[in-house]
């Protein structure tokens, strides 16, 4: 329960950001768009969201047409990288075969670039 909240604020947060911080903005613009997702491994826990300069698209579920996607063995793992989510977080996650990324990495550098202007 606790993750899907997470991920439930992660989605107001993004959309506040678009609305009131201009470097987030500026950000956005320059990445263009941005389809992506969290889910644990069994999909019992999943969350998508599209973001674009126009606006953010938050919803349940992981459709197939994202550009990029990241699973989590289990919640608690989940929970444990997306308190701090840095570089190293992800590293480590996926050297222990925690947490996997579907999708080019270049796209999580996007991401990462994103999250920080929160």
């Amino acid at each position: 329960m606790k993750l899907r909240l997470m991920l439930w604020l992660l989605g107001l947060m993004l959309k506040r950001a678009l609305r009131r911080k201009p470097g987030f903005r500026q950000a956005l613009s320059e990445a263009r768009r941005l389809d992506w997702g969290i889910a644990t491994e069994d999909l019992s826990i999943a969350r998508y969201f599209r973001m674009s300069p126009e606006g953010i698209q938050a919803g349940a579920g992981l459709p197939v047409d994202l550009d990029l996607e990241l699973r989590f063995d289990d919640e608690a793992t989940a929970i444990r990288v997306l308190r701090k989510p840095t570089q190293q977080a992800f590293l480590d996650g996926m050297m222990a075969g925690k947490v996997r990324l579907v999708g080019d990495s270049a796209d999580l550098k996007k991401l990462q670039k994103l999250l920080k202007q929160l």
